[in-house]
């Protein structure tokens, strides 16, 4: 009953009048934190002054270096440890198997690259279900195109790791093994590879990141014809929009997600990107959390997933920088709608004319899990800089600089990795951060 219970409470969310949405966040949202109250020790401390009736902006925030140094703490199952979570992650046949039988373990360094561990219990799975259900799809045609032709579904993501996009993945087939509708591409496999497994599966959905999918819209070899192409986990330009609607003759959309908040925003015909209001609260909000006004730029967002128990995400904070929308949309949707300035790591070129996109290179030097934060400067057509923050630098460098090394030669590439003395460091002027970018000159970055 708990997916059906979802689903019931999903469908239709997006376009109930506004009073009954925030109707039913404040009722989740006081769920939410009585239960953290009570079961976890973190948010029983946090919340110590904070009366029974309280408005939202009379709880405090919450960073993700605070709620990592204090992760057993957050947690409302106290069984649920980061020593017994390294553990079970070590074994990578546990990718989608739930620890304990009750919770799955997704891990992402986020948008500052600082590294996070994010639960999600059996609720928060089921809401993830029910809102991909519902509201997925910005077109009924696309919708109704890709059942009548079987559902298959190619995502073009890191099929290693305990990343949300592969573990979900995983849970699923595991959870349905005889169902073939469904494959993961590793992103940093081979364009011939990847090629190769698209033209034989022949998908009616293409998703994956828009830098990625960019490169791969260069090759002719490339003979698919998907009913819609879906990205995720980058800012999707108008000129990849543009360049992949071209490549694939479909329609190409994208969402607004990330491991820790689910599902925050679903694109509509309009290009308008929905917030789920009904299951998650966007504050957009300034250098100090303080609010800002609907239609202004903020500096971050504050989110608050209302199906996550086990891992409680309330007011959390997320360095993205948005702009909401209360205006009314013309696709019929109640929700108020964002836009998102989204990341802007640059695609590296070599000097064979191998160009690598930033998420390949991204999700190598995540797998360094000693990298607390890092930072890799291209310096030359043959070489790049890596700065970092790390429990052990010098191993830390060894182990990334191998790794690195690995991923370039399987591109045919001879990159010379070298450590900085700098740690990874924001532009200066503008204060926005890359992971990943182009700089042949010794000065200043241009992020």
């Amino acid at each position: 009953m708990g997916l059906l219970d979802k689903m019931m409470k999903t469908r239709g969310g997006d376009r109930w009048p506004r009073e009954k949405i925030e109707a039913v966040q404040r009722k989740r949202l006081n769920e939410l934190v009585g239960f953290a109250r009570k079961k976890s020790p973190f948010y029983r401390r946090l919340y110590a002054g904070i009366p029974e009736t309280f408005s939202l902006a009379d709880l405090p925030a919450v960073s993700k270096p605070e709620m990592m140094v204090h992760f057993d703490e957050v947690m409302t199952d106290q069984n649920i440890t980061m020593k017994r979570i390294d553990a079970f992650t070590q074994d990578l046949d546990h990718i989608g198997r739930m620890i304990d039988g009750r919770y799955l373990i997704f891990k992402t360094s986020g948008s500052t690259g600082n590294p996070a561990v994010v639960l999600y219990d059996a609720g928060n799975v089921d809401v993830s279900s029910a809102v991909a259900a519902f509201r997925t799809f910005a077109r009924e045609e696309d919708l109704k195109k890709f059942m009548k032709h079987g559902k298959r579904t190619a995502g073009v993501f890191a099929d290693y790791g305990f990343y949300l996009a592969c573990g979900m993945s995983r849970y699923l087939q595991l959870k349905m093994p005889h169902q073939k509708t469904k494959i993961t591409v590793d992103v940093n496999a081979p364009e011939a590879e990847i090629i190769k497994q698209l033209n034989e599966f022949q998908p009616a959905m293409l998703s994956g990141y828009p830098s990625n999918l960019a490169l791969l819209a260069d090759f002719d070899e490339l003979d698919i014809h998907p009913d819609v192409v879906i990205t995720g986990g980058e800012l999707l330009t108008d000129e990849i929009r543009e360049k992949l609607r071209n490549k694939f003759g479909c329609y190409v959309q994208t969402h607004y997600s990330c491991t820790e908040g689910g599902e925050i925003a679903c694109e509509c015909e309009e290009g308008h990107l929905h917030i789920n209001e009904d299951w998650v609260i966007v504050e957009p909000v300034d250098k100090n959390n303080e609010p800002v006004p609907c239609g202004q730029m903020s500096d971050k967002v504050l989110i608050t997933n209302l199906s996550n128990h086990i891992q409680p995400f309330i007011r959390y904070e997320l360095t993205d920088r948005v702009i909401v929308h209360s205006e009314k949309c013309s696709c019929g949707r109640t929700t108020r709608w964002l836009e998102i300035e989204g990341r802007t790591d640059d695609i590296l070129e070599f000097g064979n004319g191998v160009r690598i996109a930033p998420m390949s290179l991204y999700k190598v030097l995540e797998e360094v899990t000693s990298i607390r934060r890092f930072q890799l400067v291209q310096r030359a057509a043959d070489k790049v800089e890596l700065r970092m923050i790390a429990d052990d630098p010098q191993k830390a460098f060894e182990q990334a600089k191998k790794d690195l090394g690995e991923f370039f030669g399987s591109k045919g590439l001879k990159v010379e990795v070298v450590l900085s003395d700098e740690a990874p460091q924001a532009n200066k002027t503008s204060g926005k951060f890359k992971h990943i970018y182009s700089d042949f000159r010794q000065d200043l970055p241009k992020v």
